[in-house]
This record gives structure tokens, C-alpha cells and sequence, in this order.
């Protein structure tokens, strides 16, 4: 039995009832990879390349920068071959399954330069170390983004594979946090801190690329069950070229939805990529924290899983929209409240205990934020896709899920730049500078930048998000004209007698002429 959308496509097999949830952890388990890698990038890459490798912070990111903007001709690229591929492993499994070997190997190259290089020759080698890897990357979370998808057409349960996508990777980015600075980054006699040490980071590389790139392989594996229930092109597909690639970017402009939650998206990416990179600087120099210390932040999962367990109450009572929107809006409030209360000399000196808690509690509350945030933005943009069937009769995930990629890869490298930027003009940070030694004035800008400024452009995102315009009640009746289509495609021909009998009560029109 097939599944036609609007003729185009078909499931080999209908699922009966909703999706295991076997089937939702084994899909969950691809949000590792990206997980993994953006916490490699946004923590410590520009960090490694700055205040260990000496490399100047400002041309570093730029380098980062330009690695994405060449890396954002590659997304939509391989999200409309997705699209159109047609194969026995289907449209996405194929592209899965080739980009485990090439992730893992981008990810230990970016950490683990020759020795010796001179300033520009290492510029060089992270500029397409980067590359390499973010296209690698998108090689997998497109195809794979696409996958949430097609799983489900309902409104809710959208929402809540998207739920188990975010609880996977919590956990899995939470046990690679903890072993990391527990193991990898912990402070010796030499190094204190810890994330100062040059040798630590050959270790990191090779533990980041096998537990990526073993990731990318086991989701891949376990999800090859679902190939059947998923949509695929009925007719054989037109050949891949640049013109087709253009015309299935250039139809989603015509989905105003899409193009809000996408702009939005960027924006807040790069916002986010910003407080990341400077994370570790805020972390290392403005609270005066050591890895042992750092490590007590895994504990935010916490506010990840209160996320986890209230999202089907909160859909239940809101629609997605609002609280995308309080969301944004908490964020930045309390982006700016914690420094703010330092730099006024309203929380406790660095080095008493009660501080490490109460930094910790917010991580917490920030965290369950951002979780519902992301499930929100993520399941909304599902809904989009539905009006994108019903605005132009194609099924458009992989070209999507290519900017739901971009975003995402935005948040290492629009961060980067804008860090960089900061960090170098704003602040005038050291390369290489002691922690012990630091002028006590920069400290106070990086607070001022990173507490203050970088929160407030929080508004830009918040702006674009309150123009969405999908609703759980429009959902459903484009969920309804979707289905009427499709009903119409897969309905049997009208017999000979049936059709003259039409003819007869109705004759054709007779042509107009001039």
C-alpha cells in the first residue's frame, strides 16, 4: 500500500500507529555528532588556536568565518541531491553512511596541527581543516535533519521526536563534558588551568573524532529499519545540476514562515555562537575557574530534563510560537543579570564556594531555556515544510534540513568572527596571557561585552519570531488539504462509462475564438 504525496512520492509500507520509541532513540542518537563537534568548536577552537597556538584571535575567526560561508554553498547542495536521490537505502541513508569516516578524520586534523608551523601556514591548516570537517558534517545532519521529518505528519509527535532528539544529545554531550575535563583538561603543576595545555588537545582530537564519527555510524545502522515508512520519489528524478539545485532554494523564498524561523534562527546562532566562544574566556579569566571546577556545569542536563518533562505540558496549554517567544525573551533578560550583578559587586568575591553554585544554578535554568527553545524552533520548522507541500506540491526536507545545518554550523562560525572581533577591538585581549597577570580593566570589558552588549542583540531574533504565523489550528487544516490531495492522486481513474456519462450531463466547453 502506498502513500502518495500529491503523486509525486510513496511509502513502500504505511506505519500503523505512532513511531516506536525504539525508532526515536535510535534517530535521536544523530544528534551526537553535531552536539559533540559544536561543543569541540565552540569551546575550545578558538581558544586552542589563540591562547595556546599564539595565533591572533581576530584572524583566527575570520578564517573560522570564511570556512563557513564556503561550507554554506555546500548545504543546500546536498540537501536538494537528497531530495531527489533514489536509492534501496532511500534518499537519506546512502549520504549518512559516507560521511562517518570523513567527519571523524576532519575533526582530528582541526585539533591536532603539525608542530612548527609558521603563523600563516597554521592559519592555513585551520582554515581547511574546518572546511573539511563542517562539509563533512553537512554531509550527515542534512540528510539525517530531514529524517524528524518525514517520520511523522502530526503536530505533536513532531515534537516529540524532537524532544528525544535533544535528551540523546544532552546526555551524550554531558558524559563527553564531564570525561573531557575530568580526564583530558584536568589542571597539573605545568598547566593551570588545564585548557591551557598544548598537549592535551592531541588527546582531545582523537577521542572527539572516534566517538563523532561511531555516532554518525550507529544512528545510521539502527534507522535503516524505518527506510520503508519513509517517502520516496515515486517517478525517477530529474538529473542533479546547479539550475535545480537554485530553483529548490529559490521556491522556499515564497514560504514567508520558513523565511522567518530562518532568518531568526541565524541571527540567534550567532548571538549563541558568541557567548560560547566566549565561554571559556568569561569561565577562565572573569570567574577565575579551573577545570575541576568547570565540570560541576554538566550538572545543567538538569534543566535539559525538567525540559523534557514539561514540553507536552506546556504544548498542551500554548501553541509553539509564545513559547518560542518567552523563551527568547528569559534568555536575554538573564544573559545580562548574572555579570551584571558581578560588575556591581553583587555576587560573591571569585573563589568562594557559594559562587560556583549559584553559576551553576543558572546554567541550569539557562539550559532549560535553550532546550525548550530548540525543541520549539526545530518542531516549527517542521510545520513549515507542510505549508511548503501545500504551496508547491514537493517535499522540500533535505533542502530544510540544509538550513536548519546552516544554522546550526552558524553557531561556530558567525560566533567565531564576532568574538574574534570583539575580543581583539572591543576588549584588546593578549594572546597567550596569564591568568594570574591579567590587567584587572580588560577583565571588566570582557564582563561588559560578554554580559551586557552580546545578550541584548538577543532582540534581533525576538523580532523575527514574533512574525511567524502557524498555528496549531492552521497546522491542522493544512494537514487536512494535504491529505484530501493525496486522496485525489491515489484514487482509481474513472471508467470509459463513467466519464462519457460526465460528458453527456456536462459537455466540454467549446473553444473561444477571437
Amino acid at each position: 500500500m502506498s502513500d502518495p504525496s500529491n503523486g509525486l512520492y510513496e511509502r513502500a509500507s504505511v506505519r500503523i500507529g505512532k513511531v516506536s520509541l525504539s525508532t526515536k532513540l535510535f534517530q535521536a542518537v544523530g544528534a551526537l555528532p553535531e552536539a559533540l563537534k559544536n561543543f569541540a568548536f565552540s569551546n575550545f577552537l578558538l581558544f586552542y588556536y589563540n591562547q595556546v597556538l599564539g595565533l591572533n584571535a581576530f584572524k583566527a575567526s575570520v578564517a573560522i568565518a570564511v570556512a563557513l560561508i564556503i561550507d554554506a554553498v555546500f548545504d543546500p547542495l546536498i540537501g536538494s541531491f537528497s531530495d531527489g536521490l533514489k536509492t534501496r537505502l532511500g534518499r537519506r541513508h546512502l549520504l549518512m553512511y559516507l560521511s562517518a569516516v570523513p567527519i571523524g578524520l576532519g575533526l582530528f586534523l582541526v585539533f591536532s596541527p603539525p608542530h612548527g608551523l609558521s603563523e600563516d601556514v597554521l592559519l592555513a591548516w585551520l582554515f581547511v581543516t574546518v572546511v573539511f570537517t563542517h562539509v563533512s558534517m553537512s554531509l550527515f545532519v542534512v540528510p539525517w535533519t530531514a529524517l524528524y521529518a518525514e517520520f511523522s505528519d502530526d503536530y505533536a509527535e513532531r515534537t516529540t521526536i524532537v524532544t528525544w532528539r535533544y535528551a540523546v544529545g544532552w546526555s551524550g554531550t554531558l558524559a563527553f563534558t564531564v570525561a573531557t575535563w575530568r580526564f583530558i583538561f584536568a589542571s597539573t603543576p605545568a598547566y593551570n588551568p588545564g585548557q591551557l595545555n598544548p598537549h592535551a588537545y592531541g588527546q582531545f582530537a582523537v577521542v572527539a573524532a572516534l566517538a563523532v564519527a561511531g555516532a554518525v555510524f550507529v544512528t545510521t545502522h539502527l534507522t535503516r529499519r524505518e527506510i520503508p515508512y519513509l517517502l520516496q520519489p515515486v517517478n525517477r528524478t530529474p538529473r542533479f545540476s546547479l539550475l535545480r539545485v537554485w530553483r529548490d532554494v529559490s521556491s522556499t523564498f515564497v514560504n514567508r514562515d520558513f523565511l522567518m524561523l530562518f532568518c531568526g534562527a541565524l541571527l540567534f546562532a550567532g548571538i549563541s555562537g558568541t557567548t560560547d566562544t566566549l565561554g571559556l574566556y568569561v569561565q577562565t579569566y572573569f570567574w577565575g575557574l579551573a577545570p575541576e571546577q568547570l565540570q560541576w556545569f554538566s550538572i545543567s542536563i538538569v534543566g535539559a530534563f525538567a525540559a523534557f518533562a514539561t514540553m507536552g505540558f506546556i504544548e498542551r496549554l500554548f501553541d509553539k510560537k509564545p513559547v518560542l517567544m518567552g523563551s527568547f525573551a528569559l534568555l536575554a533578560i538573564d544573559g545580562m543579570a548574572v555579570i551584571g550583578l558581578r560588575l556591581v559587586h553583587g555576587l560573591p568575591a571569585n573563589g568562594a564556594p557559594i559562587l560556583l553554585t549559584i553559576l551553576v544554578g543558572n546554567e541550569i535554568l539557562r539550559t532549560y531555556l535553550s532546550t525548550v527553545l530548540g525543541v520549539m524552533f526545530v518542531s516549527m520548522l517542521a510545520d513549515t515544510i507542510d505549508v511548503q507541500e501545500l504551496i508547491s506540491g514537493q517535499r522540500q526536507e533535505g533542502v530544510f534540513a540544509a538550513a536548519l545545518a546552516f544554522s546550526g554550523k552558524a553557531t561556530a562560525g558567525v560566533g567565531a568572527i564576532i568574538a574574534g572581533f570583539l575580543l581583539q577591538q572591543a576588549v584588546h585581549w593578549p594572546a597567550r596571557v596569564d591568568p594570574h597577570s591579567l590587567d584587572p580593566h580588560i577583565v571588566t570589558r570582557l564582563g561588559l561585552v560578554a554580559g551586557v552588549l552580546v545578550p541584548l542583540l538577543l532582540v534581533l531574533p525576538l523580532l523575527f519570531g514574533a512574525q511567524y504565523r502557524i498555528t496549531r489550528a492552521k497546522h491542522a487544516l493544512t494537514r487536512q488539504e494535504l491529505d484530501r490531495r493525496r486522496a485525489i492522486a491515489h484514487a482509481p481513474p474513472p471508467d470509459a462509462a463513467h466519464l462519457a456519462l460526465e460528458m453527456a450531463i456536462v459537455p466540454p466547453a467549446k473553444p473561444l475564438h477571437g
